[in-house]
């Protein structure tokens, strides 16, 4: 939960630019109540405006200057608590604050750009170089599997016909899974992912991601609160977040151990629970399993996935006010998702 409210503020350019003026100005107040010294309070003002510079839009820095700017003239120059100043050296040190402010924030947010569009093109790489690789091998597989039954059909029996259209039909799921998250995550990376919200039970949702499982469904374990309230949700684009956490579990899951989901309500959110007992993950991994493209050092399996369906779970998700995080445990995988009940209608 601590998390979850650290990322909402973070993520609220308003309340964290307020938040990091604000403090400024008490602990330049401080420093000037202990050591008088004019240098320190310019010092922790200045950095208020870099910090804001980097995390939120130019406007915020520009305004964080100016209001930095006012504060240290009512705050910290002769006369105090008053908007006029007298002394030459105040008025110095004010031009130059604004100046140096000024073209911080000019250069942070050109930074910025630069390091969104440097961002934009490592995506495009990665999809380029994750289509080339990943669509040809459900793709080779299909086309070997169909081109074996053509050419062997009078020679094969039942079974051995029925194995060869399981493996193409297998591969054509994990194909279209495939496309469907590269989509998706397309529409996240441009933000055009549409959502349209309607109530819906949570419940029956997790319930249609797990019936999506293809020969996996026997060996998911559910621990369903069947009373948990209508969210007002995408099922679509949840059902598909929920069913590539699933996913994940299932590909580093032990054959003989079964995948553990469980819902349930906690204060207000809605907490879903996948838990796998494969070989687990690394405390400095918890974070990177998140981010696009990224299949973990450890997973060296063929079918270690494409490195998008957890990264599209986190996007579409967080598009709902909800967050996503491996939690600690001392055996396997436990990947929670947590969306707020206040999202959606009272029950009828």
């Amino acid at each position: 939960m601590m998390y979850f409210m650290f990322v909402q503020w973070r993520d609220n350019t308003f309340l964290f630019s307020t938040t990091v003026i604000v403090g400024a100005v008490v602990v330049s107040w401080l420093l000037d109540q202990l050591f008088g010294s004019t240098a320190a309070v310019l010092l922790i003002l200045q950095l208020a405006v870099v910090v804001v510079a980097f995390q939120c839009n130019s406007r915020f820095a520009y305004a964080a200057a100016v209001i930095e700017a006012l504060s240290f003239n009512f705050f910290f120059t002769t006369p105090r608590y008053s908007l006029q100043m007298f002394r030459p050296e105040d008025i110095f040190n004010l031009v130059v604050f604004m100046v140096v402010a000024f073209i911080t924030s000019t250069f942070a947010d050109l930074y910025r750009r630069q390091q969104g569009e440097l961002k934009q093109t490592k995506l495009q790489n990665s999809i380029l170089l994750s289509v080339s690789h990943d669509l040809r091998t459900p793709l080779a597989t299909i086309i070997g599997t169909l081109t074996t039954l053509n050419e062997y059909m009078p020679k094969l029996n039942d079974l051995e016909r029925k194995e060869l259209l399981d493996s193409a039909t297998s591969e054509s799921h994990r194909l279209h899974q495939y496309i469907e998250n590269l989509l998706q995550a397309t529409k996240l990376q441009h933000g055009t992912l549409k959502i349209t919200k309607k109530d819906e039970l949570i419940a029956d949702i997790v319930r249609d991601a797990v019936s999506r499982l293809p020969n996996y469904t026997e060996k998911v374990s559910m621990n369903m609160d069947d009373s948990v309230d209508y969210l007002s949700v995408s099922r679509s684009l949840i059902e598909q977040a929920i069913f590539n956490v699933l996913d994940n579990a299932m590909r580093f899951s032990p054959e003989n151990e079964s995948v553990e989901v469980s819902l349930s309500k906690q204060g207000s959110s809605c907490v879903i629970d996948v838990r796998d007992m494969g070989i687990g993950i690394k405390a400095e991994d918890a974070e990177k399993i998140f981010n696009l493209f990224y299949s973990g050092v450890n997973n060296k399996s063929a079918d270690s996935g494409t490195g998008m369906g957890l990264a599209v779970a986190k996007g579409i998700i967080t598009a709902h006010q909800g967050y996503i995080q491996s939690m600690p445990v001392s055996e396997g995988t436990l990947i929670r998702i947590r969306l707020p009940l206040n999202q959606g209608a009272e029950q009828a």
